[in-house]
């Protein structure tokens, strides 16, 4: 079944090889994976970039990932900022973090009053996971209007109709067809604010085009910017079977989620790779390729490798059976977002918690300076 995937359509058959192909991208090296010291490259989740040895490599160094509040956050949309996290702890990074509330106005059916309400939960969230003030800043694109979108109008004249719709196909509303230059003002605002450096974004393959777009952007050296590197990264799925994780599809696992619910929605939902019955799995044994609680501890959630390799061998061998596998991966997935609740619930007054992570008025000028306006 042939496949689309874009920042607003993913559907079909996912084939990651072939989609690395498709958009010039690099498979990570084992090096390169290995220094990272992330199960999430480790386990070939972040699975293919481009110029990640030039981030690897450099001196200074900023991460770029976001975050479209068009609902509550699941565990897929959550792991890019723990990972950025890592990123700012293991490479003394700066993370910026973008929250495009206009572009789920014109890409979603939801009002702005909607968006607000989803944005303002969506920043708690961010919130929670414990970036450092001091290296990490978070824009709004409504909020920060005065720059974002001085910079985008600076970058819309580098991207032709042409290039757009290639990209992304015929936009449906004069929004979504001028937003690549807003998210080229994401992507290149670290570079903008503290001159020209390696800048990395971890995302999933359906956001690849925004980064191929911004690229060419910078390629025409008009402004002060280097090419944003990308890290490109696999569908956590959704509980019922493979595929993109949603909000909208499928069964989630949402942030907020207690843990009687999320004990029930593994129980209840969980795609296995188990057998019909006890006796054929003890025999044939599980196939953890195919077991969505298995990916899901491969992917983040079972930290340690060899405790990981122990797991599959005795769920592959028949040892270990489905619902013994589902009940492992609930208590890690309650452990985790427990203690990503209790920092949010920590948190106080909203407005106050963002003040650290705004941008001040001289990073907002020095932005607007390097592109001439």
């Amino acid at each position: 079944m042939p496949h689309t995937v874009t920042p607003y359509d993913v559907s079909g058959d996912i084939d990651y090889e072939k989609l690395r192909t498709e958009f010039g991208a690099t498979r990570l090296s084992k090096a390169d994976r290995d220094r990272f010291d992330h199960p999430l490259t480790r386990r070939d989740v972040f699975y293919a970039g481009r110029d990640v040895a030039r981030f690897l490599d450099a001196d200074t160094r900023s991460v770029v990932t976001g975050r479209g509040p068009s609902g509550p956050m699941h565990l897929g949309h959550v792991l890019p900022f723990y990972f950025a996290k890592h990123l700012q702890q293991r490479f003394d990074a700066e993370v910026f973090i973008p929250l495009s509330d206009d572009e789920k106005y014109y890409a979603k059916d939801q009002t702005y009053p909607e968006t607000r309400d989803y944005l303002r939960n969506n920043l708690r969230d961010v919130l929670a996971v414990g970036f450092d003030p001091e290296r990490t800043r978070i824009v709004v694109d409504t909020d920060d209007a005065d720059v974002v979108y001085p910079v985008a109008s600076a970058f819309a004249g580098d991207v032709t109709h042409n290039q757009m719709t290639a990209t992304y196909g015929e936009p449906p509303n004069v929004g979504l067809a001028f937003y690549p230059a807003v998210q080229a003002a994401h992507l290149l605002l670290p570079q903008l604010v503290r001159g020209e450096h390696a800048t990395l974004v971890p995302i999933a393959v359906d956001q690849d085009p925004h980064v191929r777009v911004c690229r060419d952007v910078a390629a025409k050296a008009k402004y002060p910017v280097s090419k944003p590197g990308a890290l490109l990264g696999k569908f956590l799925p959704s509980l019922d079977g493979p595929g993109k994780m949603s909000s909208s599809e499928g069964v989630s696992i949402r942030l907020d989620d207690d843990p009687e619910t999320v004990r029930e929605k593994i129980s209840g939902h969980a795609y296995t790779g188990g057998r019909a019955t006890v006796a054929e799995h003890r025999e044939k044994g599980g196939i953890p390729e195919e077991d969505v609680p298995f990916q899901y501890l491969q992917a983040f959630f079972e930290p340690d490798d060899e405790r990981l390799a122990e797991i599959e061998a005795s769920y592959r061998s028949g040892e270990l059976l489905s619902g013994e596998l589902k009940e492992l991966a609930a208590d890690r997935l309650v452990d985790f977002l427990s203690a990503h609740q209790s920092r949010k619930a920590a948190l106080s007054d909203l407005d106050a918690e963002l003040e650290p992570y705004r941008l001040t008025d001289d990073e907002r000028e020095r932005a607007r300076n390097a592109v001439g306006l």
